[in-house]
């Protein structure tokens, strides 16, 4: 939140001086202990917050590749005349603990083309699939396993 406010002063004044930096520095330390001492906020809570958006990062990374490697995956099927497309609906156990975390994944499904989350109940997901050839490793996805290891971190802190 102190990196956030003092951004903020920044745009705000629209020019980069040491003056403005200095008074900037200043103002967002007082509203951050402002923040602190009257919304329930600490600076517990912005060292978890700087050591997850690193993870937050890589995850938006990764869903964004693999988004891109299905729009390539749904364009040669669509392309190609050989292919004929088979769709299937695929059921798959997660370990996530977290409502969070299950949601984070039904959306990474839906958002990736040729995938949508039909249901989620419990641990137990339903996706259809455009074809059989996007349902192979849904139950072992790399966004499941980022997901996972966020979770554990929010667990240790």
């Amino acid at each position: 939140m102190y990196l956030l406010y003092f951004v903020l002063w920044i745009i705000f004044n629209g020019a980069v001086t040491t003056e403005i930096c200095i008074f900037g520095l200043v103002i967002a330390g007082v509203i951050f202990a402002f923040t602190c001492r009257f919304m329930d906020y600490s600076v517990k809570k912005e060292k978890q917050l700087y050591r997850r958006i690193f993870k937050m990062l890589r995850y938006i990374f990764v869903l964004v590749r693999e988004i891109i490697k299905a729009n390539f995956a749904v364009i040669h099927m669509i392309l190609s005349e050989k292919e004929e497309v088979e769709p299937a609906l695929v059921s798959f156990h997660t370990d996530m603990k977290t409502q969070a975390g299950k949601a984070f994944l039904a959306n990474a499904i839906t958002l990736t083309p040729g995938t949508i989350t039909v249901t989620l109940e419990d641990q137990e997901y339903l996706v259809h699939c455009l074809d059989e050839s996007l349902a192979a490793g849904m139950d072992s996805s790399v966004l499941a396993d980022l997901l996972k290891d966020m979770e554990k971190q929010e667990e240790g802190a």
